[in-house]
């Protein structure tokens, strides 16, 4: 209940900061100060005296920025951001509330540490690398002096994400605050309108969080209606296990899965809302002349509950998670980036082992997902009516196999979730394994050729199972 009340008076005042205090009429100055102290004020009222560890999560932070030199400070800020977090996560299930979902002070903080670090990595590459060095992305998001004390806690604890985020780079954050968003700058965004007759000079995001808001409402419906019926926790029953047929099993597990991602639908639409009625998250044009509110949107719903492929699965949910993931990990780690990518994923999330059983599944499934697309797909794209055939089969495959592999995560312990595995005779972790046997994978050479050119499957496939809720 705090936290609606709270989303929902972010979401006024968002309306309020646009109107009031744009950018032709305000300082960034000003306009960093409000932000900042309604962030603080949203982070009191939720999770009390707990809200101090936002400040020195975010202070220990910036003195190694200020201190530490810029060789290495990207490093350092890293380690001491990633563990002051594991440290909170540790003393919060273990000392505290095992399972304890209510109040949860680290779940700010996973954000809080995700911009961070990012912000470190960008101040590194913008003050220590020549252009050469850097990739077009890491170009457009590198910094080239250090932020101000209050540039800083602005871009961590602002309102609009103190309780839920999302993650954003600071050079597009900095753009919102002082009124240079509409500009096109990331040009990897552009899509031939931006200097064209459609381009506006400052367009209304009234429609897009409209839009969000009647998502949010329908996705909590659902949530709140079938939650309770429909609990995640009962296809591990002795008594549904032993007198359901499996296939029905299969089918609950399902719907059951279904009925927990609205939470989720709620949660980040809504935040995404609040950031869009400040006046963030533009994006350029469609090619109508529409405005584009998903900058900083972190998933897309229609793709998600339709994905044919794990790919397609991974590339709509907790967006912003997987780009800072590919940022500060699968990019930089020279040594098996993908292990890497996985284990500091399963840091960031937390200490309960159903996230590493989890993501251990998920290394197979991602391996068999994509031995089965590179060996079988090619033979149903001759035609038309074979490829819809091959889409059907994959959509089913891909939503059971998804459903499979996140249930530790939702049952969070060991035994519930090795009993449901059980209660399944591991029969996908088996079947993968088969698969990965029986079927070659891509070629080292591909896989180098696409890592250069940025669009390999294998690092969004990677990335996906690494981001998890």
């Amino acid at each position: 209940v705090n936290f609606v009340a709270c989303q929902l008076f972010a979401l006024l005042m968002a309306v309020w900061f646009r109107l009031y205090l744009h950018p032709s009429k305000t300082s960034p100055f000003i306009r960093h100060v409000v932000a900042t102290l309604l962030g603080f004020y949203l982070a009191l009222f939720c999770f009390g005296w707990y809200s101090l560890h936002f400040l020195v999560q975010s202070g220990l932070s910036y003195s190694v920025m200020v201190f530490a030199g810029l060789e290495h400070m990207h490093k350092y800020c890293f380690i001491v951001t990633l563990g002051y977090l594991i440290v909170c996560q540790v003393t919060r299930v273990y000392v505290f509330d095992y399972g304890m979902y209510s109040a949860d002070f680290t779940g700010p903080m996973m954000v809080i540490t995700q911009k961070i670090t990012s912000l470190a990595f960008e101040i590194h590459d913008g003050m220590t690398k020549r252009e050469g060095q850097l990739t077009p992305s890491q170009k457009y998001l590198a910094i080239s002096r250090m932020p101000s004390l209050l540039e800083y806690l602005s871009y961590n604890c602002n309102f609009m994400g103190i309780l839920a985020g999302p993650t954003c780079s600071y050079n597009d954050y900095m753009a919102f605050i002082e009124g240079t968003c509409y500009q096109p700058r990331h040009q990897e965004n552009a899509n031939g309108k931006e200097n064209g007759k459609y381009k506006q000079s400052e367009p209304s995001p009234k429609n897009d969080v409209i839009s969000k808001l009647c998502t949010c409402a329908i996705s909590l419906g659902i949530y709140l209606s079938l939650c309770n019926l429909i609990p995640v926790e009962y296809s591990i029953n002795d008594e549904f296990v032993r007198t359901t047929p499996f296939y029905l099993q299969v089918i609950y597990l399902y719907v059951a899965m279904l009925a927990l991602r609205p939470k989720y639908y709620f949660v980040w639409t809504l935040a995404d809302a609040i950031n869009n009625a400040a006046g963030f998250g533009f994006n350029g044009y469609n090619k109508d002349g529409s405005p584009r509110w998903d900058m900083i949107s972190n998933l897309r719903i229609l793709d998600i509950e339709f994905a044919t492929s794990f790919k397609m699965f991974l590339d709509n949910w907790n967006i912003q998670t997987s780009l800072w993931l590919k940022r500060v990990c699968y990019e930089r780690f020279p040594i098996n980036p993908t292990a890497a990518t996985f284990l500091l994923s399963a840091m960031w999330h937390g200490v309960y082992p159903g996230y590493y059983l989890t993501f251990l599944t998920g290394i197979g499934m991602t391996m068999a997902a994509r031995a089965v697309r590179h060996n079988i797909r090619p033979y149903f794209l001759v035609s038309d009516s074979y490829k819809c055939i091959y889409d059907v089969i994959t959509w089913a495959w891909t939503q059971v196999a998804i459903s499979y592999t996140v249930v530790p995560f939702v049952l969070l312990t060991v035994a519930p979730s090795l009993k449901f595995y059980r209660s399944c005779y591991f029969c996908l972790h088996f079947l993968c394994l088969l698969v990965v046997l029986a079927l070659p994978v891509r070629s080292r050479r591909r896989q180098a050729k696409e890592q250069k050119d940025g669009l390999q499957d294998n690092q969004s496939s990677s990335v996906w199972w690494c981001t998890g809720v």
